[in-house]
C-alpha cells in the first residue's frame, strides 16, 4: 500500500501588483552597444493597481495537504446489527494514479524452485551437447597412427602438461554451487510461523416476524363467568362417573393415574436439580472467587506490628429471604463435612413468637441454603449426630422435640415428640446426641423451663422418653396446705456433657447458678455454683482439660470454672448482655464470645489472662443483637448469628491462633498433653493467689 505524505507547509509570497518603476527607468544605450544589452522597458497595464511598500511585503501562506479533494467528507452506511444509519469516520484518501502488476517471483517459492530446476535441466543439456562435440574430435584425433601420437608426446614439453589437464578439465561437466542467501522479503521468525485466521463478519437479513397486538380487559363478571364454566364441566365429569359400570371406573382412574404420572415426569423439576445446584456453585465461585481461593492461605501480615493483638476478616455473610425476620437461635457444624453448618431460626421475644426454620448452608455456596425445612414453631436450640450426619434434632418453643433426616428432603421432621409421650410443657433451651444404648438405639437429651431433663430414646419409629433430673432450687421449699412442702422448680437454660465421662454434665439455670449432676443420681446434685446473677446462656466444657469449663451470662460476664473449686477461676466483664461463648479447638487457651452490642470477643489466656485480645464489631447496625458463635473444626475461621437471621463468616488472624515457635534444633511438642500443661500452668497462678475453700 503507497504510503500517503503527511501534509507539507509551503509559504509562497505572492504579490498583489509590480512594484512601481519609473517608465522611463532605464539605461541610456550607446550607438556601439549590442541589442541584448539594452535594458527593456516594462510594459505596465493600464488597470494595474497601485500599492503601497507595505502591501507589497505582506506575505500570505497557503497550505498544501496530500488529501484527495474528490474523496466525500463523511460517508453513511446502513448497520444491520444495530438496525441503524451510522457514519463511518474514516475516509480513505488514497487516489492510485498508476498500478502495474509485476512478475517477480521468491527464490524461496515453489514456483520460483520451480524455475530454478528448469534453468539448470537446460543449461546441463547445453553442456551435454559440448561434451559430445569434444568426444568426436578427441576420436578423430586417436585414429591417427600411433607413431604420430607417440612423437607427438615424446614431442611435449613439461611445460603443456597443465594446460591440457586444465582443458580435460573444462570439457568436463560442472555442477553449480548453491548459494544460500537470506531472503530479506520472505523471512518469518521460529515463532512466529503460525499464521492467524481473518477476522470475519457473517451478517445476514431475515423478514422479521409478523407481530399483532393483543389487549383485553378481565372484569368480575367475566372471572365468575370462567369459574361458572369450570364448574359446569366438573359437574358433568361427575355425572358420567356415575353412569359408569366399575369396571369403566377403574379402567378411568387407571388412565388418570398414567396422565398424572406422565405429567409429573415431564414437569419435575427435581430431575435437574442436582445440574442446577453444581451450577449454582459455579457461578457462586466465580463470584466469591477472591474469598474462595485465599481465604485458606491468606494471613494478615499487619499482626506483626499490632503487639499481640488480632483481627477478624469477614469472609461472607450467609442469610435467606425466608428466615428474614427471624433470629439465628442455634448454631452447629457438620462433623462430617466441615464446610457445612446447620442454623436454627427463630425467636427470643416470647410475645411474638410465630414459625421456625432450619437451613444447612455450605461454604461453597454463600448465596443459598443447601436444605430448607420449615416448622410451625420456632426453633431454639439443635444438634448433629457424630457418626450419622445426616441426623439432626432440635428442640421447639413449644416444648417438643423434633428429628430431621438430610437423606429424606422433606418439610415434615422423620420423628416428633407429642402430648402422649411426654414433651416438656416450657421452651426447651438445649439438646445433645449421646452415645447408643445397650440395644444400640439412638438417644439424645433435652433440657426446657419445666425444669426436667429428659432422655430420648428412638425405638423403631417412636420416641420413649425417660425424666433424668427434675431441677429444683435449694433451700426454696414453701408450706402449702396441710403442711405440703412445695419446691421452687428451676428452670434450665443450657446444659453440657463431659467429654471423658460419660454420667457427668453441667446444667445451667435462668436463676444463675450451675448444677454438676449426674446420670444415676437423679434426686441431688453432686455440686452447685452460684455463677451468675442473671440467666446462665451457655455451659462449655474445654475440649482438652478436663477440669475446666466455661459459662456466660446476660450479667455481662463470662467465667472460667474448676469444678472441683465452687468459686470461679477467672472472670471477665465485657459491658453488655453476653450471648453465647465457645472453646477453640486448636487451642485449650483460646475461646470467643458474643454480646448483645454487636460485638466478637476473642481470648487467649496463654497470651493475655486479664483481657481480650480482640474485641471487633461484627454487625454494621448498632440495633443488631449477635446471638451465637461457634468455630470450625479444621479452618481457623468462626460463624456469628445475629437476631436479624444473618450468619457472618470470619477468618482469625494470625495472632488469634498462635502456635509455640520452633526452636533451632529442637522440635516442637504438640498434641493434648502440651495443651493441658499450658492450662495447668495458668489455672496454678490462680491457685496460689486464691484462698483454699
Amino acid at each position: 500500500m503507497p504510503h500517503k505524505p503527511p501534509p507539507r507547509r509551503q509559504s509562497v509570497n505572492v504579490g498583489r501588483g509590480a512594484r512601481k518603476r519609473d517608465e522611463d527607468s532605464g539605461t541610456e544605450v550607446g550607438e556601439g552597444t549590442d541589442e541584448w544589452a539594452q535594458s527593456k522597458a516594462t510594459v505596465r497595464p493600464p488597470d494595474q493597481l497601485d500599492l503601497t511598500d507595505a502591501e507589497l511585503k505582506e506575505e500570505f501562506t497557503r497550505i498544501l495537504t496530500a488529501n484527495n479533494p474528490h474523496a466525500p467528507q463523511n460517508i453513511v452506511r446502513y448497520s444491520f446489527k444495530e438496525g441503524t444509519y451510522k457514519l463511518i469516520g474514516f475516509v480513505d484518501q488514497l487516489a492510485v494514479h498508476f498500478s502495474h502488476v509485476g512478475n517477480l517471483i521468491p527464490k524461496d517459492s515453489d514456483e520460483g524452485r520451480r524455475q530454478h530446476y528448469l534453468d539448470e535441466l537446460a543449461a546441463g543439456s547445453q553442456e551435454s551437447a559440448k561434451v559430445v562435440i569434444s568426444e568426436t574430435e578427441i576420436l578423430e584425433e586417436e585414429e591417427e597412427p600411433k607413431e604420430a601420437e607417440a612423437g607427438s608426446q615424446t614431442d611435449v614439453p613439461a611445460a603443456e602438461a597443465p594446460e591440457k589437464m586444465a582443458e580435460e578439465e573444462s570439457m568436463t561437466p560442472k555442477q553449480p554451487k548453491e548459494q544460500k542467501l537470506t531472503n530479506k522479503f520472505n523471512f518469518s521468525e521460529r515463532a512466529s510461523q503460525t499464521f492467524n485466521n481473518p477476522l470475519r463478519d457473517r451478517e445476514c437479513q431475515m423478514e422479521p416476524p409478523p407481530r399483532a397486538n393483543f389487549s383485553a380487559t378481565a372484569n368480575q363478571w367475566e372471572i365468575y363467568d370462567a369459574y361458572i364454566e369450570e364448574l359446569e364441566k366438573q359437574e358433568k365429569t361427575k355425572e358420567k362417573e356415575k353412569t359408569k359400570t366399575p369396571v369403566a371406573k377403574k379402567m378411568g382412574k387407571m388412565a388418570m393415574r398414567k396422565m398424572t404420572s406422565m405429567e409429573s415426569q415431564s414437569d419435575d423439576i427435581t430431575k435437574v436439580a442436582q445440574a442446577a445446584k453444581i451450577v449454582e456453585r459455579m457461578i457462586n465461585q466465580n463470584t466469591y472467587d477472591d474469598v474462595a481461593q485465599d481465604f485458606k492461605y491468606y494471613e494478615d501480615a499487619a499482626d506483626e506490628y499490632r503487639d499481640q493483638e488480632g483481627t477478624l476478616l469477614p469472609l461472607w455473610k450467609f442469610q435467606n429471604d425466608k428466615a428474614k425476620r427471624l433470629a439465628v437461635t442455634a448454631l452447629c457444624w457438620n462433623p462430617k463435612y466441615n464446610d457445612l453448618f446447620a442454623v436454627g431460626h427463630g425467636s427470643y421475644d416470647f410475645m411474638k413468637q410465630s414459625r421456625g426454620m432450619l437451613l444447612f448452608y455450605s461454604m461453597k455456596n454463600p448465596s443459598f441454603p443447601e436444605y430448607t425445612f420449615s416448622s410451625k414453631s420456632g426453633i431454639l436450640c439443635l444438634d448433629v449426630h457424630v457418626d450419622h450426619p445426616y441426623l439432626v434434632v432440635v428442640g421447639h418453643y413449644d416444648g417438643n422435640v423434633a428429628i430431621y433426616n438430610l437423606k429424606k428432603p422433606y418439610s415434615q421432621p422423620s420423628f416428633r415428640s407429642s402430648a402422649k409421650c411426654g414433651k416438656h410443657t416450657d421452651p426447651v433451651w438445649q439438646v445433645k446426641w449421646q452415645k447408643d444404648d445397650m440395644d444400640h438405639n439412638l438417644n439424645f437429651f433435652s433440657v426446657s423451663s419445666d425444669g426436667r431433663i429428659v432422655s430420648w430414646t428412638l425405638v423403631k419409629s417412636e420416641l420413649v422418653h425417660t425424666d433424668v433430673i427434675k431441677l429444683k432450687v435449694e433451700d426454696s421449699t414453701t408450706k402449702g396446705l396441710e403442711d405440703l412442702q412445695i419446691h421452687t422448680v428451676g428452670c434450665g437454660t443450657a446444659f453440657d456433657f463431659h467429654k471423658e465421662i460419660d454420667y457427668l454434665f453441667l446444667v445451667g439455670t435462668e436463676e444463675g447458678k450451675i448444677y454438676k449432676c449426674s446420670k444415676s443420681y437423679s434426686s441431688r446434685f453432686l455440686s452447685t455454683y452460684d455463677a451468675h446473677s442473671m440467666a446462665v446462656d451457655a455451659v462449655s466444657w474445654n475440649p482438652y482439660h478436663t477440669k475446666v469449663f466455661m459459662s456466660c451470662s446476660s450479667d455481662w460476664t463470662v467465667k472460667i470454672w474448676d469444678h472441683t473449686i465452687n468459686t470461679p477461676m477467672f472472670i471477665y466483664d465485657l459491658n453488655s448482655a453476653v450471648g453465647d461463648v465457645a472453646w477453640a479447638p486448636y487451642s485449650s487457651t483460646v475461646f470467643a464470645a458474643v454480646t448483645t452490642n454487636g460485638k466478637t470477643h476473642v481470648f487467649d489466656l496463654s497470651i493475655n489472662k486479664y483481657e481480650a485480645i480482640c474485641n471487633q464489631p461484627v454487625v454494621a447496625q448498632k440495633k443488631n443483637k449477635l446471638t451465637h458463635v461457634q468455630f470450625n473444626p479444621i479452618h481457623p475461621i468462626i460463624i456469628v448469628g445475629d437476631d436479624r437471621g444473618h450468619v457472618t463468616c470470619l477468618k482469625l488472624s494470625p495472632n488469634l491462633r498462635k502456635m509455640p515457635k520452633e526452636k533451632k534444633g529442637q522440635e516442637v511438642q504438640k498434641g493434648p498433653a502440651v495443651e493441658i500443661a499450658k492450662l495447668d500452668k495458668l489455672l496454678n497462678l490462680v491457685r496460689e493467689v486464691k484462698p483454699k475453700t
